[in-house]
C-alpha cells in the first residue's frame, strides 16, 4: 500500500503551537497509520518540500503568540492636518505576527519616540494581548546602536517593553531573512491598504486610522493562497490564545536622556534646572523623564529626584557645597534684618536696592554681597561707605566696595553733579591725596 500522505496544512499549523516539534507530529503520524506512514527522514523531506512551494510570506514557522515583526512602509499616507489645513505626509507603522501574520497598521505624524511607543500601545491594544518579542529593523526610533553583535535598545523602549512583559531583538545588520516577515508585510500594506487610499483625502488622523483599518480587516481575512485559511482565521485560532494579557495597569510614558551637569550642579530638561549632588559637576548622567517626575542616574544608580514643577529651578539643599547651602540660608527679610544691625544708611542702602528691582529676588545678591563686606571692613565703615554711595546715587554692590576699597567712606561727600562713578577703576583714595596728589 501507498504510504498516507500527511495533511502539510494541519502540519503547519501545530507546529505554530508553542512546544511542537516535527517529531512529535512524525510520531503522532506514525501511531494512527503504523506501516503505511513514511519514515521520520522522508517525512521532514516531503514537508521541507511542500513548504518551498508555498507563497513566501508563509516559509518560516514562528510559535503562535512569539514573535511581533515591526516596520515602516516606505511610503507614506497624505493626511489633511486638521488643525491647519495642511496636507502632511503622515508615515505608517506595520505590525505583523509571526505565526498568523496577522497585521495592524497604525498612521503617525512621525516616527519620533513619542509616536513609536504610542503605535505599540494601540498595536497590543488591538491584538488583545502581548507578543514575547518584538523583532525590529534597528529603527531609530527603538534601537540606539545597531552594533551585528550587541544592539543597544532605546531606553524609553525598553521602559514600555517592561511594562508589557515583553523584549525586543533588533534584526541582524546585513540579514536580510531577519526582517523578512517585516518587509512581506509591508509590501502587503502597501498593495492593498495604501494603494487603494491614493486618491482618498483622509482628513485627520482619526478618520485616517478608521479607513486603514477597514482596508487592513479586509486583508487579513484575505484566504492564503496556499494554503488553508486566512491571516484572521489563523489569528483567532492560535495566535491569539498565546498572547501574553494585557498589563492591567496604565503605562505612563518615559523618556530617557543623556545630560551633561552644569557648573551650577544642574541638569536641564525642558528649559527647566533640576540639582544632583554637587560632585558629579561636569559628568553625563542618565535622565529619566516622566509628565510628573524626573530621575536621575548614575552608572545605573538613582543620585536624584524630583517632582516637576512651573519653577525655573528646582534645588535640594543637599545637592550643594557647604558654602552654597550657607548663601541659600540668607533670606531677603533675613538681610534686610541684618542690614539694620549694621546702619541705618546700610539699610536704607538695602531697602532701596530691594525695592528698585522688578523682583525682590533681583537684588538678593548685591544685597548679600553688601552685608558681607561688614566681615571685612566693620559695621561703622560699612555704614559711612553706604551714607557715600547713597549721596551720589549710586545704588549698587559694586560702588559700596569701590568705596570702601579706595577710603573714600573716610572722605568727606564730594558734591557736584560732576563727581566721578564711585565704582570708576580710576577713583583714587584719601591716601592719594595727603601729599598733594599724584606725583609726575
Amino acid at each position: 500500500e501507498d504510504p498516507v500522505v500527511p495533511n502539510w496544512d494541519e502540519v503547519a499549523r501545530e507546529l505554530r503551537r508553542k512546544g511542537v516539534t516535527k517529531r512529535l507530529l512524525w510520531e503522532e503520524y506514525q501511531e494512527r497509520h503504523g506501516r503505511r506512514a513514511y519514515s521520520y527522514s522522508r517525512y521532514c523531506e516531503l514537508y521541507g518540500a511542500w513548504k518551498g512551494c508555498i507563497e513566501p510570506v508563509m516559509r518560516f514557522e514562528h510559535a503562535a503568540g512569539e514573535r511581533c515583526f515591526i516596520d515602516y512602509a516606505g511610503q507614506t499616507l497624505e493626511v489633511v492636518d486638521s488643525a491647519t489645513g495642511e496636507v502632511r505626509q503622515a508615515q505608517v507603522f506595520v505590525a505583523v505576527l509571526g505565526a498568523s501574520n496577522y497585521t495592524f497598521v497604525d498612521i503617525t505624524w512621525s516616527q519620533q519616540m513619542e509616536d513609536f511607543l504610542a503605535s505599540h500601545q494601540r498595536a497590543v491594544a488591538a491584538f488583545g494581548g502581548v507578543p514575547r518579542i518584538f523583532v525590529l529593523d534597528n529603527l531609530k526610533s527603538g534601537v540606539t546602536s545597531p552594533d551585528w553583535y550587541e544592539p543597544t535598545v532605546n531606553r524609553g523602549y525598553q521602559d514600555l517593553l517592561g511594562h508589557l512583559g515583553a523584549v525586543a531583538i533588533p534584526g541582524r545588520v546585513g540579514k536580510a531573512r531577519d526582517k523578512a516577515k517585516a518587509e512581506n508585510g509591508v509590501l502587503q500594506v502597501e498593495r492593498w491598504v495604501l494603494a487603494p487610499l491614493r486618491d482618498r483625502t483622509l482628513i485627520g488622523l482619526g478618520e485616517a486610522r478608521e479607513a486603514v483599518r477597514e482596508l487592513v480587516d479586509r486583508l487579513n481575512a484575505r484566504p492564503f493562497q496556499k494554503m488553508a485559511g486566512s491571516r484572521s482565521s489563523v489569528f483567532t485560532e492560535l495566535e491569539r490564545p498565546a498572547l501574553q494579557p494585557l498589563p492591567t495597569t496604565v503605562w505612563v510614558a518615559t523618556e530617557w536622556k543623556r545630560l551633561k551637569v552644569h557648573i551650577d550642579y544642574h541638569v536641564e530638561v525642558g528649559h527647566h534646572f533640576f540639582s544632583v549632588p554637587y560632585q558629579f559637576i561636569g559628568e553625563t548622567l542618565d535622565v529619566k523623564v516622566t509628565p510628573t517626575l524626573v530621575e536621575i542616574f548614575r552608572k545605573g544608580r538613582p543620585v536624584a529626584a524630583h517632582r516637576r514643577s512651573e519653577a525655573r529651578y528646582t534645588t535640594i539643599s543637599e545637592h550643594m557645597p557647604s558654602a552654597h547651602r550657607e548663601h541659600r540660608r540668607w533670606s531677603p527679610p533675613r538681610l534686610v534684618a541684618r542690614a539694620k544691625t549694621l546702619g541705618p544708611h546700610v539699610s536704607e542702602l538695602v531697602d532701596q536696592l530691594l525695592s528698585s528691582k522688578v523682583h525682590p529676588e533681583q537684588g538678593y545678591r548685591p544685597c548679600l554681597g553688601i552685608v558681607r563686606l561688614a566681615d571685612r571692613y566693620g559695621a561703622p565703615r560699612l555704614d559711612s561707605a553706604c551714607r557715600r554711595a547713597l549721596a551720589f546715587a549710586a545704588v549698587s554692590y559694586k560702588s559700596v566696595k569701590a568705596i570702601l576699597e579706595k577710603g573714600l567712606d573716610r572722605v568727606d561727600e564730594a558734591t557736584g553733579p560732576t563727581a566721578p562713578p564711585l565704582d570708576h577703576d580710576n577713583i583714587r583714595g584719601g591716601a592719594d591725596y595727603e601729599h598733594g596728589g599724584r606725583s609726575c
